[in-house]
């Protein structure tokens, strides 16, 4: 079976097509990925579950897996040795973590350096505040928050980068499956950011991508 693989976005639009692991079998994934490897040196895999990894790595041995996240990069990363990120990630808590990671090794897969600066919500506000020196730093800044999503409204009324929010499902009542930050950061008051679908750190590290490489 001929999967139609766009072997040309790499060259069209600067990223290659990326895999989303979830829904497929081990042996469509195999073929997929092998298809993708005849092309390029390395496959990136978003919301993989642990045991397809398990499967994948026996003819894929050169890999890396994030259980957190489900990233999964087939083939060799080259080491980053640029001084300062590129990208900051920020979240609001720890349960935050999945998303901040999906973005944070999709970004690695890509070349570009990043820096996560977990659970500085807004509850406590000083957190944010302890770490605007280093956040200034970086080019690009991608802000995950569950329940009511104000950690991006905060962002982006202090730094001038461009911002990208991500809503994510952690919560629960009023605010469960990330419905409730999603509408929160769409409404923001603070002027001029981006916001992803829920739990989409992916589509924020590509859309962080393309600011950075236009």
């Amino acid at each position: 079976m001929n999967y139609n693989i766009d072997h040309g976005r790499e060259k069209r639009i600067g990223f290659p097509e990326v895999v989303y692991g979830a829904s497929k079998d081990i042996l469509t994934l195999k073929k997929i990925i092998g298809e993708i490897r005849d092309k390029s040196e390395k496959v990136l895999l978003t919301k993989l579950q642990k045991e397809k990894y398990q499967e994948l790595k026996k003819d894929f041995p050169i890999s890396f897996y994030d259980e957190i996240s489900g990233i999964c990069i087939i083939g060799q990363l080259k080491n980053n040795i640029k001084k300062n990120p590129d990208v900051a990630i920020l979240s609001g808590g720890t349960s935050d973590e999945f998303v901040v990671n999906e973005a944070f090794y999709t970004l690695s897969f890509l070349g570009l350096k990043a820096q996560k600066f977990i659970d500085i919500g807004v509850a406590g506000i000083h957190r944010l505040l302890d770490r605007e020196k280093d956040i200034k730093k970086a080019k690009v800044l991608i802000v995950c928050a569950g329940f009511e999503g104000a950690l991006l409204t905060v962002v982006g009324g202090l730094f001038p980068q461009p911002i990208i929010g991500v809503p994510v499902s952690g919560g629960y009542g009023v605010a469960e499956g990330g419905y409730a930050a999603l509408n929160s950061m769409l409404s923001s008051c603070a002027n001029g950011l981006t916001v992803t679908n829920i739990d989409n750190g992916y589509g924020a590290a590509i859309a962080a991508y393309r600011i950075l490489n236009y």
